[in-house]
């Protein structure tokens, strides 16, 4: 059948994530750094990733493709839900609880927390807490990062904050409008580049969504990158 479908030019993905995390069907997947339909039944073709993504990449088109069905979706999100929890348990309110398997360090707290230099360029760190017109915000590299970020991933110094202007917060429990914030901050200073370091939860993608939000506000083209954090502490693929 001939029906409305979402279309994703790979030339313009930059894998981001975004879009995966906008489609409640789970019908998107990354696939060797882009953003892919996984099956044509999935897409209902109502295009809630459209939004969401920074580079235009998807589109919706009218063509030849499977009819939706939402029984396939429903069963295809059961088996992911499954996936995941098989990992760990789930705990009250949905919270997704794990355990990992690390190996026993010899070293004290106190002795392995030594071990690395801190990156820290400025304080506050906090988004809600932080003066907008701020003098490091000058040609800075923004690090806008989940606070759960630091916890769990062990080099967040080196790999991330290293020559950044770092910024935490989190969406879920902050009462703060994040993009209003970033837009003052975004207009009123010369701001280089921005990376948004998030963990793979959903309530995460407020952070990168207040983050594309300002910088549409702001109309400015600068760079910016989004890159996740799983929950055992290593890099997701884009």
């Amino acid at each position: 059948m001939k029906r409305k479908i979402i279309h994703i030019e790979r030339d313009k993905c930059n894998g981001c994530g975004l879009c995966i995390d906008a489609c409640h069907e789970g019908a998107l997947k990354l696939i060797d750094g882009k953003a892919e339909l996984v099956s044509d039944s999935y897409c209902d073709g109502l295009g809630d990733c459209l939004p969401q993504c920074p580079t235009e990449a998807i589109s919706i088109i009218e063509r030849e493709a499977a009819e939706f069905d939402e029984e396939a979706v429903n069963a295809h999100l059961t088996a992911r839900a499954a996936n995941t929890v098989s990992k760990g348990f789930r705990g009250y309110s949905g919270t997704l609880l794990q355990a990992f398997a690390r190996e026993k360090s010899e070293a004290s707290p106190v002795e392995k927390a030594h071990t690395g230099k801190s990156e820290l360029r400025q304080w506050p760190i906090q988004l809600q807490l932080v003066p907008v017109n701020a003098p490091y915000f000058t040609n800075a590299h923004l690090l806008v990062a989940a606070d759960c970020t630091a916890i769990a991933y062990g080099s967040i110094h080196q790999d991330f904050m290293r020559n950044r202007v770092t910024l935490i917060g989190c969406p879920k429990l902050d009462e703060v409008d994040y993009a209003s914030k970033l837009t003052e901050i975004l207009t009123q200073n010369e701001i280089a580049s921005v990376t948004v370091l998030k963990m793979e939860v959903p309530c995460c993608g407020g952070l990168s969504d207040a983050v594309k939000t300002a910088l549409q506000n702001s109309g400015k083209m600068i760079s910016w990158t989004v890159i996740t954090v799983s929950l055992d502490g290593s890099i997701l693929e884009h």
